[in-house]
């Protein structure tokens, strides 16, 4: 029995591998993607709070003010 490969099966492997490499790289892009884009929302987030948190405490600071007796 002749155990070579035909061209017609070689191209078909290597086509096959061809596909199968270039699924894992664009599943590799989509992941690293996903968690930068991840990343940037938990950031942004982050910073609103604490924009939020420094709104906050100036607008009660300035009511403290507001609430002292003038002594000048």
């Amino acid at each position: 029995m002749d155990d070579r490969l035909s061209k017609a099966e070689i191209r078909k492997d290597t086509v096959q591998e061809i596909v199968g490499a270039g699924a894992s790289t664009v599943g590799e892009v989509t992941s690293i993607i996903t968690t930068a884009v991840r990343d940037v929302a938990n950031a942004i987030g982050g910073l609103a709070t604490d924009l939020f948190e420094i709104r906050d405490g100036a607008r009660r600071a300035s009511q403290h003010l507001d609430d002292q007796p003038d002594d000048r």
